[in-house]
């Protein structure tokens, strides 16, 4: 019963943005002569799941690429302590009802995480994660990352598995102080778990979906609220556009 009251409150958000939707779907065809296939979206944070939902209602025969900067694609796991849905289950609604992720030559998904800082429980050690991704050495130029994720990929290994981790830059400290901790309370909220990476708002393993083509930037930030473009930059920092605006042009 309750379940069902949530997936109706859902359907009735998803439906009230629909004039804003709608609106966005007028202003963009009668701005641009579109051919199918041509148009490229771009969605931060938010903005990501939302373009998602916008693509499901209003169809893709116009869409050939969804980058997504720093979106929380994944709602977070039910039941666990502490732990609230602050979308009120509108990501539940759009995992549930919105096509997955792909990355063909007519679509592609491009979603894109930073590591800004780690997370920290508020007691006890944490440990640091599991994950294994693909590194790409500071002397490496984006010409040869692309190289490096068309091996892996015509190879048979999950697109889902590649992440470039650009070294340039180093990540924040992963210390275990009051800041990291505060930082990692947020995370929880968003995946269920505070000792993770992220960009300071998003973990990085929420910025991902399986079937797109997943990217880690390092030393990321996740607003230009509060950001620097050089001490902190974020996804919109000249530096850090250069890094994945030759999706938009491939």
């Amino acid at each position: 019963m309750i379940l069902t009251q949530l997936v109706g409150l859902c359907i009735f958000l998803i439906k009230a943005l629909n004039p804003c939707l709608k609106c966005l779907d007028l202003k963009i065809h009668s701005h641009y002569c579109i051919v199918d296939g041509t148009l490229s979206v771009i969605g931060h944070s938010a903005g990501g799941w939302l373009a998602r939902v916008y693509m499901e209602e209003f169809g893709i025969s116009d869409i050939s690429l969804l980058l997504t900067l720093g979106t929380p694609h994944r709602p977070p796991p039910k039941g666990l302590p502490g732990v609230i849905d602050q979308t009120r289950g509108l990501l539940t609604y759009v995992e549930r009802y919105c096509s997955k992720a792909v990355y063909t030559p007519q679509l592609k998904y491009v979603c894109i995480a930073g590591r800004y800082i780690k997370g920290a429980r508020f007691f006890g050690n944490s440990k640091p994660t599991s994950q294994s991704p693909v590194t790409v050495e500071s002397d490496q130029t984006m010409t040869e990352v692309a190289v490096l994720d068309k091996v892996l990929i015509e190879n048979g290994e999950s697109i889902t598995d590649v992440n470039v981790i650009d070294n340039t830059q180093k990540s924040a400290s992963t210390a275990n102080t009051a800041r990291a901790r505060f930082i990692g309370q947020g995370y929880k909220q968003v995946c269920g778990q505070a000792d993770v990476w992220g960009d300071g708002v998003v973990p990085e393993v929420s910025a991902h979906l399986d079937g797109a083509l997943n990217v880690t930037l390092d030393g990321v930030y996740h607003s230009p609220v509060g950001s620097d473009d050089v001490l902190r930059p974020w996804y919109g920092s000249p530096a850090v556009v250069e890094k994945w605006i030759h999706y938009l042009l491939s």
